[in-house]
């Protein structure tokens, strides 16, 4: 007697669920044992860099335009950037 695909499809959905929930209980088993409920330390947010010194906004230029240009696939001297600000 061959099985249902009805039957097969639910047994097998069964058995992904079933694996699922005993890998939730596991988890929260070994998180009990391992380290309790401790809360994360929260750091303090960097500080935002002031602009870049000249020097810099010329190697940031050449750099922006080299991933632009192979982006496009064009050549680097196809590329022209008008301006540059900071979001």
């Amino acid at each position: 007697m061959e099985p249902s695909s009805l039957f097969v499809c639910l047994m097998g959905m069964g058995t992904v669920f079933f694996g699922l929930i005993c890998l939730i209980v596991l988890t929260m088993i070994m998180g009990k044992i391992v380290g309790g409920h401790a809360a994360p330390a929260v750091s303090a947010p960097a500080p935002v860099a002031a602009a870049a010194p000249e020097g810099n906004r010329q190697e940031i230029a050449a750099a922006v335009s080299a991933a632009i240009a192979e982006e496009l696939g064009t050549s680097i001297t196809g590329i022209r950037i008008v301006s540059m600000k900071k979001l």
